[in-house]
Order: C-alpha cells, then structure tokens, then sequence
C-alpha cells in the first residue's frame, strides 16, 4: 500500500530542509538548480534519507516539471506532523 502527499520544492535553497505544512502541503527546500531533473533527483534523495527508505519507494506522480509535486510513498513512513516548522 501506499500513500500521496502534496509537496512544495523550493530549488536553489541555501540547505536541504523539510519547511512546514501549509495546509495539506508539505514544503521541501532543495539546494539543486530546476535543470535536467537535478531538483527532482535532489528532492527524491533528500527525502529518502530523512524518511529512511528507499529512493526507489517515492515516485512523482504529478508535477514533475512544476514546484508542486504529488509523491508516492509507503504507508508506514512517518510524515512531520501538519502545523509544525522543522528546522
């Protein structure tokens, strides 16, 4: 099974950080440039290793040339908690 989660990338970002929940999406700040897929590919790493799985268990569904993105991900991954800043 699997789950979608709305994600907002911020390219070009001084340091790869999970940002906060605005509403149902989740912002993500990559310090890779929004050229050849580097962002994605950055995004997709990052990700993997601050949720400890796989980069092959997240996938983009929608949005894979836009900031807003759609991802599948395993059920059992822990999301930050909606309304709380992570620094």
């Amino acid at each position: 099974m699997s789950q979608l989660i709305k994600i907002k990338v911020t390219p070009r970002a001084k340091k790869d950080r999970l940002g906060s929940w605005q509403r149902d999406v989740l912002k993500v700040f990559i310090t890779a440039v929004p050229v050849d897929g580097k962002a994605n590919a950055a995004l997709i790493g990052f990700l993997a290793k601050e949720w400890n799985i796989s980069r092959s268990d997240i996938k983009i569904i929608h949005g894979e040339t836009a900031r807003e993105k759609a991802l599948e991900i395993p059920d059992d991954v822990a999301l930050p908690l909606q309304n709380t800043l992570i620094w």
